[in-house]
């Protein structure tokens, strides 16, 4: 391989800039918040809509209010898949279709690279704490209403 000082610059250019890709994921991520409902549960959802916001997700935060989450907005629906590498908190994650009913909920073990797919192909996915849907009933074929649901 040729290594001339264009290329150990741009080599170093790239390595600094991935080194500060790195650095900036490394704590929790905050994001603009909306407010959904799930019958008469209110939930204080922040919105990952682009594709860096999808990938930090809930990483490294240590603990979540009860009712808050994250929303995962996708430009088109698909088959939507969700692990949990440096998320250290459990989590239930809803698969959620365009007028928000939930196609299907999945528990999410910390630190784990299971994957956790949609059953259908959905636009949207919630991440909640542990066992949130259950403990309020909330099932596959519900819905959720909020802004970003056409119903």
């Amino acid at each position: 391989m040729i290594r001339t000082p264009l290329f150990r610059s741009l080599f170093a250019l790239l390595m600094a800039f991935a080194a500060t890709v790195a650095a900036a994921q490394t704590g929790p991520q905050k994001l603009q918040a909306i407010k959904l409902s799930a019958g008469m549960h209110v939930i204080r959802a922040e919105v990952a809509q682009t594709p860096e916001e999808h990938s930090i997700g809930l990483m490294f935060r240590t603990s979540m209010p009860t009712n808050d989450g994250m929303l995962f907005i996708f430009d088109r629906p698909g088959q939507q898949c969700f692990w949990m590498k440096n998320t250290l908190l459990p989590l239930s994650v809803a698969f959620v279709a365009d007028d928000g009913s939930i196609t299907n909920i999945e528990a999410m073990k910390p630190q784990t690279l299971d994957s956790h797919c949609s059953t259908k192909e959905v636009r949207y996915v919630l991440e909640m704490n542990e066992g949130w849907f259950a403990k309020r009933g909330i099932k596959p074929g519900m819905k959720l209403q909020g802004a970003p649901f056409k119903h």
